[in-house]
């Protein structure tokens, strides 16, 4: 997930540099109204305060008074850290080598929106990172406020916790305590994740930026379990996981069906209800038969659903059998598929997305042989 503070800049922890960028991206606030203003402010302050909190993990770890659980996580963080710039050949700086303890859950509060009968999804313009899929916020408050305002437009609204994000090198992105909650595994391909946008970011194109660097997450904790000896993840895992996932894609594809079709509102409404019934079927029968009545996903397929809730697999998902396809193709070789990507990544937007499905293609049609 990266994040919306290249409208800023700063080197190695120099706070005046925060500040020096602040007046522009504030007086390009102005130019969009007193709404700008406060979301651009909470964006500054945020950050501000994540500046404010960075320690060097290895004083940290140095440090004995430095609880022994966390000690750990941050030694295992180091191992990957290095292992993601010298066998992943993701940047080489001081991102996720320093610390924050921010005190919650999630770093930042994302909202999504659609209209209610539209998966596609509200977009919002910056300079420099140009248009993404939502807006982020670093109170729950005042991202479920806004949620609210957007509800009453009669948008389709979902709010979703991150514990992580990229500034992609603008700043020195720290290891935060939202990042630890999940285990050691986690944690490495979060940075993974986050270190992949730094590599690589193509403006206006959310889809191919987060499912490149769900990829680079992906294969980067396989290939970090292997190089310490460890198993691969259990099937059962992955398997669940890119079932659900293949069942909330196949919803949306239904979903998009109904929305163009010759319906009537009320027709189009009674027809979305019916397909999230449909998604939640599915789900507990699968569940059921083949996962042993273990439910990984129940409370997500349980909570309200919406268009907006179904965006982020759309997002991160969506073109993720086709970078593993060019992977392949280069021969597991990290610079040169990041060259690939980078080449795919110039395209003009149409021809990108076609160049995406035909590796795709290629790469299902090889796997079924």
């Amino acid at each position: 997930m990266l994040r919306l503070f290249l409208l800023l800049r700063s080197s190695h922890g120099a706070l005046d540099h925060f500040f020096r960028y602040l007046v522009p991206l504030l007086a390009f606030g102005l130019l969009n109204g007193c709404s700008s203003i406060s979301y651009y402010g909470q964006l500054a302050s945020g950050q501000l305060q994540l500046l404010q909190a960075r320690q060097p993990v290895a004083e940290l770890v140095a440090d004995p008074a430095t609880p022994a659980k966390l000690r750990q996580h941050l030694l295992q963080a180091e191992q990957a850290r290095a292992f993601a710039s010298a066998q992943l050949k993701l940047p080489d700086n001081r991102s996720y080598r320093v610390y924050a303890d921010i005190g919650r859950p999630f770093v930042v509060w994302n909202v999504f929106a659609t209209p209610e009968f539209s998966l596609e999804p509200q977009t919002h313009c910056f300079p420099i990172a140009g248009c993404v899929a939502y807006r982020g916020y670093y109170s729950q408050g005042a991202a479920r406020g806004a949620a609210a305002l957007q509800k009453q437009q009669g948008l389709d609204v979902y709010v979703g916790g991150v514990e992580a994000y990229s500034t992609l090198g603008w700043f020195d992105d720290p290891i935060l305590s939202s990042m630890l909650g999940w285990g050691d595994e986690r944690l490495a391909s979060v940075i993974f994740h986050e270190l992949a946008h730094q590599r690589l970011y193509v403006q206006d194109d959310t889809a191919f930026n987060e499912s490149f660097a769900t990829f680079v997450e992906q294969q980067g904790a396989r290939q970090w379990r292997a190089a310490r000896g460890l198993p691969a993840q259990t099937q059962d895992d992955s398997q669940q996981r890119d079932q659900f996932v293949a069942l909330v894609l196949a919803s949306r594809e239904r979903l998009k069906t109904l929305y163009a079709a010759p319906l009537s509102e009320s027709g189009k409404r009674a027809g979305k209800q019916a397909e999230f019934e449909r998604l939640r079927r599915d789900y507990r029968t699968l569940r059921d038969s083949q996962w042993g009545g273990k439910g990984r996903y129940d409370a997500w397929i349980n909570a309200p659903m919406n268009n907006a809730k179904l965006l982020p697999f759309g997002l991160y998902d969506q073109w993720v059998p086709a970078f593993a396809g060019l992977f392949t193709q280069v021969g597991g070789d990290w610079e040169v598929f990041y060259e690939r990507v980078e080449t795919l990544g110039r395209l003009p937007l149409e021809q990108r997305h076609q160049a995406l499905k035909s590796i795709a293609g290629k790469a299902s049609s090889h796997g079924g042989k």
